[in-house]
């Protein structure tokens, strides 16, 4: 399985503008390297000798691989057009950086060769990853941010259950966890949740009015980092009871287009808005994988309104359902017992 492990990397203005550079050299030389093998109408392997780039050697090398695989994808019909570089990115293959504690090694060009390290967010979770085995090494800048994205091969695990388990997101409780077999999950704190968003939004109302955008900026970013940090939580809580319990597929709500056809009380709106379904989803699926366990995706239509009992569809109070058949639960795990049995959609497609 190939996972790809984005880190921000804390750089100051003199490396951000070493790393903008290089980003630019590197687009252009991938760049002209195809527009060769078109002018000659075939593919060529290039050496980091065959042509001039402000780029370390080993970042050269890796031009010509990236170019060359550019233009075989265009010859095999894989493109119906040449890819032409516009974004800026760099990139390293797996014996030209290492990654320390809080930190990332590679070269860079400073009028020649020099290696530089950079202090780096890493995770406890990412750094467990990264012991694997290591690929190729991109640097690319988002919403002025500088990430490093690095490919990993990670070994999946045989399942070795044969049950099935639903899950309910919310928010409320981030997620409701049901097994076929009557185990129930309760995973999250959505009041916590709640009240740390509210808590920043006050925060950043008076720093706007003193106008202090930068501490707006930093305030968001670490709210961002806490809900990510959340996400990892319940996914991991999820994922293990599944694994303690010898489950064998996990079904998930197609959450696609969530935030326009949902019905959300007033008050919950803006949590609504804010909170990652698709990341919480993704989360869950990835370590699924890893542990060998199949992850399905089913249609949320009245997945909370449906007796698991009877069939029949009652509106729930709050957080309480109850059917005329004598059925009571939390409305949250009847939408996780009924996505066990609802019909799977294809694709894995959402947009929440």
């Amino acid at each position: 399985m190939t996972k790809t492990i984005k880190i921000k990397l804390l750089i100051n203005k003199v490396h951000a503008s070493l790393l903008k550079e290089m980003s630019k050299e590197y687009i252009n030389s991938v760049n002209a390297l195809v527009q060769s093998m078109v002018d000659l109408g075939k593919s060529i392997t290039y050496s980091s000798k065959d042509f001039s780039a402000n780029l370390p050697s080993a970042v050269k090398a890796q031009c010509t691989l990236d170019a060359k695989s550019i233009y075989t994808k265009h010859k095999k019909g894989v493109t119906k057009t040449i890819a032409v570089l516009k974004k800026p990115v760099c990139v390293w293959n797996n014996q030209n950086y290492s990654i320390g504690d809080g930190n990332i090694s590679f070269p860079v060009w400073t009028g020649k060769s020099q290696r530089i390290t950079f202090k780096a967010e890493i995770t406890d979770e990412q750094k467990q990853l990264l012991q694997g085995k290591l690929g190729t090494l991109r640097i690319t800048q988002k919403s002025g941010k500088w990430i490093a994205q690095i490919a990993m091969e990670i070994a999946e695990k045989e399942s070795s259950g044969d049950k099935a388990m639903g899950v309910d997101l919310g928010l409320k409780v981030p997620a409701v966890v049901a097994t076929e077999d009557g185990k129930v999950k309760f995973a999250g704190n959505g009041r916590q949740n709640k009240y740390i968003r509210r808590k920043n939004k006050s925060k950043r109302r008076k720093l706007g009015k003193a106008k202090k955008l930068n501490a707006i900026k930093k305030l968001k970013d670490k709210e961002q980092r806490w809900m990510k940090d959340q996400d990892h939580k319940i996914s991991r809580q999820i994922v293990s009871f599944a694994v303690q319990n010898s489950i064998s597929e996990i079904k998930l709500e197609k959450l696609a287009n969530i935030r326009s056809t949902a019905r959300t009380s007033r008050k919950n709106e803006k949590n609504f808005h804010t909170w990652s379904f698709y990341r919480l989803a993704q989360y869950i699926e990835y370590k699924a994988h890893l542990e060998g366990i199949k992850v399905e995706y089913v249609n949320p239509a009245y997945t909370s309104q449906t007796c698991p009992s009877c069939g029949k569809h009652n509106k729930a109070k709050d957080r309480n359902y109850k059917c005329a058949c004598g059925y009571k639960a939390h409305r949250d795990l009847v939408g996780a017992r009924n996505i066990i049995n609802a019909p799977v959609t294809d694709g894995n497609s959402l947009s929440a």
